[in-house]
Protein backbone atom coordinates (compact mmCIF):
# COMPACT_ATOMS: atom_id res chain seq x y z
CA UNK A 1 0.00 0.00 0.00
CA UNK A 2 1.38 3.41 -1.01
CA UNK A 3 2.45 5.81 1.73
CA UNK A 4 0.75 9.19 2.16
CA UNK A 5 3.80 10.84 0.61
CA UNK A 6 3.61 8.58 -2.45
CA UNK A 7 -0.13 9.19 -2.74
CA UNK A 8 0.43 12.95 -2.60
CA UNK A 9 3.13 12.72 -5.27
CA UNK A 10 0.81 10.69 -7.52
CA UNK A 11 -2.01 13.19 -7.00
CA UNK A 12 0.32 16.04 -7.99
CA UNK A 13 1.30 14.16 -11.17
CA UNK A 14 -2.32 13.67 -12.17
CA UNK A 15 -2.86 17.45 -11.95
CA UNK A 16 0.11 18.17 -14.25
CA UNK A 17 -0.83 18.72 -17.94
CA UNK A 18 2.65 17.55 -18.94
CA UNK A 19 2.43 14.23 -17.10
CA UNK A 20 2.73 11.26 -19.47
CA UNK A 21 1.00 8.14 -18.12
CA UNK A 22 2.22 4.70 -19.25
CA UNK A 23 0.76 3.73 -22.62
CA UNK A 24 -1.28 0.88 -21.15
CA UNK A 25 -3.08 3.52 -19.07
CA UNK A 26 -3.02 6.40 -21.55
CA UNK A 27 -4.59 4.56 -24.51
CA UNK A 28 -7.80 3.52 -22.69
CA UNK A 29 -8.08 7.03 -21.26
CA UNK A 30 -7.61 8.46 -24.77
CA UNK A 31 -10.33 6.16 -26.11
CA UNK A 32 -12.58 7.36 -23.31
CA UNK A 33 -12.15 10.96 -24.42
CA UNK A 34 -13.05 9.94 -27.98
CA UNK A 35 -16.14 8.11 -26.78
CA UNK A 36 -17.14 11.20 -24.79
CA UNK A 37 -17.18 13.51 -27.80
CA UNK A 38 -18.03 11.05 -30.57
CA UNK A 39 -21.82 11.36 -30.33
CA UNK A 40 -21.72 15.13 -30.69
CA UNK A 41 -19.00 15.16 -33.31
CA UNK A 42 -20.85 12.85 -35.70
CA UNK A 43 -24.36 14.04 -34.79
CA UNK A 44 -23.75 17.63 -35.93
CA UNK A 45 -23.01 16.85 -39.61
CA UNK A 46 -25.86 14.32 -39.68
CA UNK A 47 -28.33 16.86 -38.25
CA UNK A 48 -27.23 19.67 -40.58
CA UNK A 49 -27.02 17.32 -43.57
CA UNK A 50 -30.50 16.00 -42.83
CA UNK A 51 -31.94 19.52 -42.47
CA UNK A 52 -30.45 20.46 -45.84
CA UNK A 53 -31.67 17.28 -47.53
CA UNK A 54 -28.23 15.88 -48.37
CA UNK A 55 -27.83 12.36 -49.68
CA UNK A 56 -26.58 9.63 -47.32
CA UNK A 57 -23.21 9.52 -49.12
CA UNK A 58 -22.72 13.25 -48.43
CA UNK A 59 -23.60 12.82 -44.76
CA UNK A 60 -21.14 9.92 -44.41
CA UNK A 61 -18.49 12.06 -46.13
CA UNK A 62 -19.16 14.91 -43.68
CA UNK A 63 -18.87 12.52 -40.72
CA UNK A 64 -15.52 11.26 -41.98
CA UNK A 65 -14.30 14.84 -42.40
CA UNK A 66 -15.58 15.72 -38.90
CA UNK A 67 -13.55 12.90 -37.33
CA UNK A 68 -10.36 13.77 -39.21
CA UNK A 69 -10.54 17.52 -38.66
CA UNK A 70 -11.47 17.17 -34.97
CA UNK A 71 -8.31 15.10 -34.49
CA UNK A 72 -6.14 17.70 -36.20
CA UNK A 73 -7.77 20.56 -34.27
CA UNK A 74 -7.23 18.68 -31.00
CA UNK A 75 -3.52 18.23 -31.76
CA UNK A 76 -3.29 22.00 -32.23
CA UNK A 77 -4.69 22.45 -28.72
CA UNK A 78 -2.69 19.76 -26.90
CA UNK A 79 0.69 20.09 -28.65
CA UNK A 80 0.49 23.72 -29.71
CA UNK A 81 2.10 25.69 -32.53
CA UNK A 82 3.84 28.80 -31.21
CA UNK A 83 1.21 30.90 -29.42
CA UNK A 84 -1.62 28.76 -30.81
CA UNK A 85 -3.02 26.06 -28.54
CA UNK A 86 -3.73 25.92 -24.81
CA UNK A 87 -1.34 22.96 -24.28
CA UNK A 88 -4.00 21.54 -22.00
CA UNK A 89 -6.21 18.43 -22.29
CA UNK A 90 -8.73 20.21 -24.54
CA UNK A 91 -10.61 18.00 -26.99
CA UNK A 92 -11.97 19.74 -30.09
CA UNK A 93 -15.01 18.74 -32.11
CA UNK A 94 -17.86 20.06 -34.25
CA UNK A 95 -19.95 22.48 -32.24
CA UNK A 96 -23.64 22.03 -31.35
CA UNK A 97 -23.89 25.79 -30.81
CA UNK A 98 -23.57 26.37 -34.57
CA UNK A 99 -26.36 23.99 -35.66
CA UNK A 100 -29.14 26.59 -35.83
CA UNK A 101 -27.10 29.34 -37.52
CA UNK A 102 -25.49 26.95 -40.02
CA UNK A 103 -28.80 25.36 -41.06
CA UNK A 104 -30.16 28.85 -41.77
CA UNK A 105 -27.05 29.79 -43.77
CA UNK A 106 -26.99 26.42 -45.55
CA UNK A 107 -30.59 26.76 -46.72
CA UNK A 108 -29.67 30.03 -48.41
CA UNK A 109 -26.12 29.39 -49.65
CA UNK A 110 -25.65 25.61 -49.46
CA UNK A 111 -22.63 23.83 -47.99
CA UNK A 112 -20.25 26.38 -49.56
CA UNK A 113 -21.91 29.10 -47.47
CA UNK A 114 -21.56 27.02 -44.30
CA UNK A 115 -17.81 26.69 -44.76
CA UNK A 116 -17.49 30.36 -45.71
CA UNK A 117 -19.28 31.27 -42.48
CA UNK A 118 -16.90 29.01 -40.54
CA UNK A 119 -13.90 30.88 -41.95
CA UNK A 120 -15.43 34.23 -40.95
CA UNK A 121 -16.06 32.91 -37.45
CA UNK A 122 -12.40 31.85 -37.21
CA UNK A 123 -11.20 35.31 -38.26
CA UNK A 124 -13.38 37.06 -35.67
CA UNK A 125 -12.25 34.65 -32.97
CA UNK A 126 -8.58 35.29 -33.79
CA UNK A 127 -9.24 39.00 -33.24
CA UNK A 128 -10.92 38.30 -29.89
CA UNK A 129 -7.94 36.22 -28.76
CA UNK A 130 -5.71 39.29 -28.74
CA UNK A 131 -8.06 41.00 -26.29
CA UNK A 132 -8.25 38.02 -23.97
CA UNK A 133 -7.55 40.06 -20.81
CA UNK A 134 -10.41 42.43 -21.61
CA UNK A 135 -12.65 39.53 -22.60
CA UNK A 136 -11.78 37.65 -19.40
CA UNK A 137 -12.53 40.77 -17.34
CA UNK A 138 -16.02 40.95 -18.82
CA UNK A 139 -16.60 37.19 -18.61
CA UNK A 140 -16.21 36.17 -14.95
CA UNK A 141 -16.82 32.60 -13.75
CA UNK A 142 -20.50 33.48 -13.26
CA UNK A 143 -20.96 34.06 -17.01
CA UNK A 144 -18.68 31.29 -18.28
CA UNK A 145 -20.15 28.89 -15.73
CA UNK A 146 -23.67 29.66 -16.96
CA UNK A 147 -22.57 28.91 -20.52
CA UNK A 148 -20.98 25.59 -19.51
CA UNK A 149 -24.06 24.67 -17.44
CA UNK A 150 -26.32 25.51 -20.40
CA UNK A 151 -24.27 23.39 -22.77
CA UNK A 152 -24.59 20.43 -20.42
CA UNK A 153 -28.30 21.00 -19.85
CA UNK A 154 -29.00 21.26 -23.58
CA UNK A 155 -27.16 17.97 -24.18
CA UNK A 156 -29.11 16.03 -21.55
CA UNK A 157 -32.09 15.63 -23.88
CA UNK A 158 -29.71 14.21 -26.50
CA UNK A 159 -28.42 11.58 -24.09
CA UNK A 160 -31.98 10.60 -23.10
CA UNK A 161 -32.94 10.25 -26.77
CA UNK A 162 -29.96 7.98 -27.34
CA UNK A 163 -30.73 6.05 -24.15
CA UNK A 164 -34.25 5.50 -25.46
CA UNK A 165 -32.86 3.96 -28.63
CA UNK A 166 -33.08 6.71 -31.24
CA UNK A 167 -30.51 9.37 -32.17
CA UNK A 168 -31.61 12.91 -33.00
CA UNK A 169 -31.59 12.63 -36.82
CA UNK A 170 -34.22 9.87 -36.71
CA UNK A 171 -37.92 10.23 -36.07
CA UNK A 172 -38.91 8.86 -32.68
CA UNK A 173 -41.07 5.79 -33.30
CA UNK A 174 -42.99 3.24 -31.25
CA UNK A 175 -39.80 1.36 -30.28
CA UNK A 176 -38.41 4.42 -28.52
CA UNK A 177 -38.11 3.88 -24.77
CA UNK A 178 -38.35 0.09 -25.00
CA UNK A 179 -37.26 -1.71 -21.86
CA UNK A 180 -34.25 -3.30 -23.59
CA UNK A 181 -32.91 0.12 -24.59
CA UNK A 182 -33.42 1.69 -21.17
CA UNK A 183 -31.95 -1.37 -19.43
CA UNK A 184 -28.80 -1.26 -21.58
CA UNK A 185 -28.35 2.48 -20.98
CA UNK A 186 -28.89 2.01 -17.23
CA UNK A 187 -26.33 -0.80 -17.20
CA UNK A 188 -23.74 1.48 -18.79
CA UNK A 189 -24.43 4.15 -16.14
CA UNK A 190 -24.19 1.56 -13.35
CA UNK A 191 -20.90 0.11 -14.61
CA UNK A 192 -19.33 3.58 -14.98
CA UNK A 193 -20.34 4.57 -11.45
CA UNK A 194 -19.30 1.22 -9.99
CA UNK A 195 -15.85 1.42 -11.60
CA UNK A 196 -15.32 4.97 -10.34
CA UNK A 197 -16.45 4.08 -6.81
CA UNK A 198 -14.61 0.77 -6.38
CA UNK A 199 -11.41 1.36 -8.36
CA UNK A 200 -9.91 4.77 -7.49
CA UNK A 201 -6.88 4.31 -9.78
CA UNK A 202 -6.54 4.21 -13.56
CA UNK A 203 -9.06 1.39 -13.87
CA UNK A 204 -11.70 3.55 -12.21
CA UNK A 205 -10.72 6.56 -14.32
CA UNK A 206 -11.41 4.52 -17.45
CA UNK A 207 -14.80 3.46 -16.09
CA UNK A 208 -16.85 5.08 -18.86
CA UNK A 209 -14.68 3.45 -21.53
CA UNK A 210 -15.01 0.06 -19.83
CA UNK A 211 -18.78 0.57 -19.55
CA UNK A 212 -18.99 1.37 -23.26
CA UNK A 213 -16.99 -1.74 -24.19
CA UNK A 214 -19.23 -3.98 -22.07
CA UNK A 215 -22.32 -2.24 -23.42
CA UNK A 216 -21.05 -2.70 -26.98
CA UNK A 217 -20.61 -6.45 -26.46
CA UNK A 218 -24.05 -6.79 -24.87
CA UNK A 219 -25.55 -4.73 -27.70
CA UNK A 220 -23.85 -7.02 -30.20
CA UNK A 221 -25.47 -10.04 -28.54
CA UNK A 222 -28.82 -8.22 -28.61
CA UNK A 223 -28.50 -7.52 -32.34
CA UNK A 224 -28.16 -3.75 -31.85
CA UNK A 225 -24.78 -3.42 -33.63
CA UNK A 226 -24.95 -2.71 -37.37
CA UNK A 227 -22.25 -5.15 -38.48
CA UNK A 228 -23.23 -4.69 -42.15
CA UNK A 229 -22.07 -1.06 -42.09
CA UNK A 230 -18.72 -2.18 -40.67
CA UNK A 231 -18.28 -4.78 -43.42
CA UNK A 232 -19.10 -2.27 -46.17
CA UNK A 233 -16.77 0.47 -44.91
CA UNK A 234 -13.54 1.06 -46.82
CA UNK A 235 -10.17 0.50 -45.22
CA UNK A 236 -8.62 3.81 -46.29
CA UNK A 237 -9.89 7.09 -47.70
CA UNK A 238 -8.71 10.72 -47.69
CA UNK A 239 -11.52 13.34 -47.75
CA UNK A 240 -11.09 15.76 -50.65
CA UNK A 241 -10.35 19.31 -49.38
CA UNK A 242 -12.79 22.07 -50.40
CA UNK A 243 -15.15 19.43 -51.77
CA UNK A 244 -18.13 21.83 -51.62
CA UNK A 245 -16.24 25.07 -52.24
CA UNK A 246 -16.38 28.30 -50.20
CA UNK A 247 -18.91 31.13 -50.46
CA UNK A 248 -19.21 34.35 -48.44
CA UNK A 249 -22.15 36.65 -47.82
CA UNK A 250 -22.53 39.91 -45.94
CA UNK A 251 -25.65 38.53 -44.25
CA UNK A 252 -23.59 36.00 -42.30
CA UNK A 253 -21.16 38.55 -40.82
CA UNK A 254 -23.30 39.65 -37.83
CA UNK A 255 -24.27 36.07 -37.01
CA UNK A 256 -20.65 34.91 -37.07
CA UNK A 257 -19.46 37.86 -34.95
CA UNK A 258 -21.98 36.84 -32.29
CA UNK A 259 -21.04 33.17 -32.68
CA UNK A 260 -17.32 34.01 -32.32
CA UNK A 261 -18.14 35.82 -29.08
CA UNK A 262 -20.28 32.92 -27.80
CA UNK A 263 -17.68 30.33 -28.80
CA UNK A 264 -15.00 32.33 -27.02
CA UNK A 265 -17.10 32.40 -23.85
CA UNK A 266 -17.61 28.64 -24.19
CA UNK A 267 -13.88 28.05 -24.65
CA UNK A 268 -12.98 30.21 -21.66
CA UNK A 269 -15.53 28.24 -19.65
CA UNK A 270 -14.16 24.89 -20.83
CA UNK A 271 -10.54 25.84 -20.16
CA UNK A 272 -11.54 27.11 -16.72
CA UNK A 273 -13.49 23.91 -16.15
CA UNK A 274 -10.43 21.83 -17.04
CA UNK A 275 -7.95 23.73 -14.87
CA UNK A 276 -10.32 24.13 -11.91
CA UNK A 277 -11.66 20.58 -12.12
CA UNK A 278 -8.34 18.92 -12.94
CA UNK A 279 -5.74 21.05 -11.18
CA UNK A 280 -7.63 23.26 -8.69
CA UNK A 281 -6.39 26.48 -10.29
CA UNK A 282 -7.49 29.23 -12.65
CA UNK A 283 -6.12 29.18 -16.23
CA UNK A 284 -3.28 31.52 -17.15
CA UNK A 285 -3.65 34.28 -19.74
CA UNK A 286 -1.38 32.38 -22.14
CA UNK A 287 -3.53 29.25 -21.76
CA UNK A 288 -6.70 31.21 -22.48
CA UNK A 289 -5.25 33.08 -25.45
CA UNK A 290 -3.69 29.92 -26.83
CA UNK A 291 -6.95 28.03 -26.38
CA UNK A 292 -9.01 30.67 -28.18
CA UNK A 293 -6.46 30.77 -31.03
CA UNK A 294 -6.52 26.97 -31.10
CA UNK A 295 -10.30 27.11 -31.44
CA UNK A 296 -10.01 29.59 -34.29
CA UNK A 297 -7.28 27.85 -36.28
CA UNK A 298 -8.98 24.49 -35.70
CA UNK A 299 -12.17 25.92 -37.23
CA UNK A 300 -10.21 27.45 -40.13
CA UNK A 301 -8.52 24.14 -40.98
CA UNK A 302 -11.79 22.26 -40.47
CA UNK A 303 -13.60 24.51 -42.97
CA UNK A 304 -10.96 23.80 -45.60
CA UNK A 305 -11.37 20.09 -44.88
CA UNK A 306 -15.20 20.02 -45.17
CA UNK A 307 -15.90 20.00 -41.42
CA UNK A 308 -18.21 22.26 -39.41
CA UNK A 309 -16.77 24.86 -36.99
CA UNK A 310 -14.72 23.25 -34.21
CA UNK A 311 -14.75 24.22 -30.58
CA UNK A 312 -13.55 22.91 -27.24
CA UNK A 313 -15.76 20.05 -26.09
CA UNK A 314 -17.47 20.46 -22.73
CA UNK A 315 -18.16 16.71 -22.66
CA UNK A 316 -14.46 16.14 -22.12
CA UNK A 317 -14.39 18.60 -19.25
CA UNK A 318 -16.78 16.14 -17.66
CA UNK A 319 -14.38 13.26 -18.40
CA UNK A 320 -11.51 15.07 -16.68
CA UNK A 321 -13.74 15.73 -13.67
CA UNK A 322 -14.63 12.02 -13.69
CA UNK A 323 -11.09 10.65 -14.10
CA UNK A 324 -9.03 13.29 -12.28
CA UNK A 325 -6.33 12.88 -14.99
CA UNK A 326 -5.15 16.25 -16.33
CA UNK A 327 -2.57 14.92 -18.83
CA UNK A 328 -2.70 16.59 -22.25
CA UNK A 329 -0.85 13.58 -23.68
CA UNK A 330 -3.90 11.42 -22.98
CA UNK A 331 -6.02 13.75 -25.13
CA UNK A 332 -3.28 13.73 -27.79
CA UNK A 333 -3.79 9.96 -28.03
CA UNK A 334 -7.50 10.65 -28.42
CA UNK A 335 -6.66 13.03 -31.28
CA UNK A 336 -4.61 10.35 -33.04
CA UNK A 337 -7.53 7.92 -32.68
CA UNK A 338 -9.83 10.49 -34.30
CA UNK A 339 -7.42 11.02 -37.20
CA UNK A 340 -7.16 7.26 -37.76
CA UNK A 341 -10.97 7.05 -37.66
CA UNK A 342 -11.18 9.79 -40.31
CA UNK A 343 -8.65 8.12 -42.61
CA UNK A 344 -9.80 4.53 -42.02
CA UNK A 345 -13.59 4.51 -42.52
CA UNK A 346 -13.83 0.91 -41.29
CA UNK A 347 -12.37 1.91 -37.92
CA UNK A 348 -14.75 4.85 -37.77
CA UNK A 349 -17.64 2.52 -38.68
CA UNK A 350 -16.80 0.28 -35.70
CA UNK A 351 -17.01 3.28 -33.38
CA UNK A 352 -20.11 4.60 -35.16
CA UNK A 353 -21.80 1.21 -34.68
CA UNK A 354 -21.83 1.55 -30.89
CA UNK A 355 -25.51 1.03 -29.98
CA UNK A 356 -27.46 4.21 -29.28
CA UNK A 357 -28.44 3.23 -25.70
CA UNK A 358 -24.75 2.73 -24.88
CA UNK A 359 -24.01 6.27 -26.07
CA UNK A 360 -27.02 7.47 -24.09
CA UNK A 361 -25.90 5.85 -20.85
CA UNK A 362 -22.41 7.30 -21.21
CA UNK A 363 -23.92 10.69 -22.07
CA UNK A 364 -26.07 10.77 -18.94
CA UNK A 365 -22.90 10.56 -16.84
CA UNK A 366 -20.75 12.87 -18.96
CA UNK A 367 -23.32 15.55 -19.79
CA UNK A 368 -24.45 15.60 -16.18
CA UNK A 369 -20.84 16.24 -15.19
CA UNK A 370 -20.79 19.22 -17.57
CA UNK A 371 -23.73 20.70 -15.68
CA UNK A 372 -21.84 20.05 -12.44
CA UNK A 373 -18.71 21.72 -13.87
CA UNK A 374 -20.80 24.79 -14.74
CA UNK A 375 -22.23 24.91 -11.22
CA UNK A 376 -18.72 24.65 -9.81
CA UNK A 377 -17.59 27.62 -11.92
CA UNK A 378 -20.61 29.69 -10.87
CA UNK A 379 -19.95 28.85 -7.22
CA UNK A 380 -16.53 30.54 -7.47
CA UNK A 381 -18.39 33.84 -7.13
CA UNK A 382 -20.47 34.79 -4.14
CA UNK A 383 -24.15 34.04 -4.84
CA UNK A 384 -25.57 37.48 -4.04
CA UNK A 385 -29.10 38.61 -4.88
CA UNK A 386 -27.67 40.32 -7.96
CA UNK A 387 -25.98 37.14 -9.16
CA UNK A 388 -29.10 35.09 -8.45
CA UNK A 389 -31.09 37.41 -10.71
CA UNK A 390 -28.50 37.03 -13.49
CA UNK A 391 -28.60 33.24 -13.14
CA UNK A 392 -32.41 33.15 -13.01
CA UNK A 393 -33.16 35.47 -15.95
CA UNK A 394 -30.50 34.11 -18.32
CA UNK A 395 -31.30 30.43 -17.70
CA UNK A 396 -35.08 30.93 -17.66
CA UNK A 397 -35.00 32.82 -20.97
CA UNK A 398 -32.50 30.63 -22.84
CA UNK A 399 -33.74 27.24 -21.67
CA UNK A 400 -37.37 28.35 -21.79
CA UNK A 401 -37.21 29.37 -25.46
CA UNK A 402 -35.29 26.19 -26.25
CA UNK A 403 -38.08 24.13 -24.64
CA UNK A 404 -40.82 26.02 -26.55
CA UNK A 405 -39.41 26.80 -30.04
CA UNK A 406 -42.85 27.98 -31.24
CA UNK A 407 -42.20 31.11 -29.15
CA UNK A 408 -40.10 32.44 -32.04
CA UNK A 409 -42.57 31.76 -34.87
CA UNK A 410 -43.25 35.48 -35.48
CA UNK A 411 -39.60 36.57 -35.19
CA UNK A 412 -37.40 37.21 -38.21
CA UNK A 413 -35.07 34.55 -39.59
CA UNK A 414 -31.89 36.02 -38.04
CA UNK A 415 -33.34 36.01 -34.51
CA UNK A 416 -34.59 32.44 -34.99
CA UNK A 417 -31.08 31.37 -35.96
CA UNK A 418 -29.57 33.09 -32.90
CA UNK A 419 -31.95 31.46 -30.40
CA UNK A 420 -32.09 28.01 -32.02
CA UNK A 421 -29.91 26.76 -29.17
CA UNK A 422 -30.06 28.11 -25.59
CA UNK A 423 -26.33 28.87 -25.48
CA UNK A 424 -26.51 32.20 -27.33
CA UNK A 425 -29.39 33.79 -25.35
CA UNK A 426 -27.97 32.59 -22.02
CA UNK A 427 -24.50 33.89 -22.90
CA UNK A 428 -25.70 37.27 -24.19
CA UNK A 429 -28.19 37.89 -21.36
CA UNK A 430 -25.70 36.85 -18.67
CA UNK A 431 -22.99 39.03 -20.24
CA UNK A 432 -25.22 42.11 -20.52
CA UNK A 433 -26.73 41.78 -17.03
CA UNK A 434 -23.31 41.24 -15.49
CA UNK A 435 -22.08 44.41 -17.21
CA UNK A 436 -24.99 46.69 -16.29
CA UNK A 437 -26.25 45.47 -12.90
CA UNK A 438 -24.48 47.10 -9.95
CA UNK A 439 -22.96 44.94 -7.24
CA UNK A 440 -25.21 44.75 -4.19
CA UNK A 441 -22.81 43.01 -1.82
CA UNK A 442 -25.48 40.68 -0.46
Amino acid sequence: MASKKEQAAQAALLKDPNYTPPMNEAIPLGFQHVCAMLVGNIAVPFIIGGALGLELADKIFLVQAALLMAGIATLIQTIGIGPVGARLPIMQGTSFAFIGPLIGIGKGLGMAGIFGAAILNAVFQIILAFFVNSVKKWIPPLVSGLVVLTIGASLLALSIKYAGGHPVPKVIGPAFGSFKFIALAALVVAIALFMRAKFPGTLGAAGIFIAIIIGYLIGLAMGLVNTASIAKAAWFSIPEPLHYGIEFSGAMVLVMIIMAFVTTIETIGDISGVTVGGADREPTTDELRGGILGDAFGTLIAALGNAMPNTSYSQNVGVISYTGVMSRHVVTIGAVILIISGLVPKFGAIINAIPNPVFGGAGIVMFGLIVAAGIRLIAQQKITRRNMIIIAVSLATGLGIFAVPEFTQHMNATVKILVATPIIPVAVIAFVLNAVMPEDGS
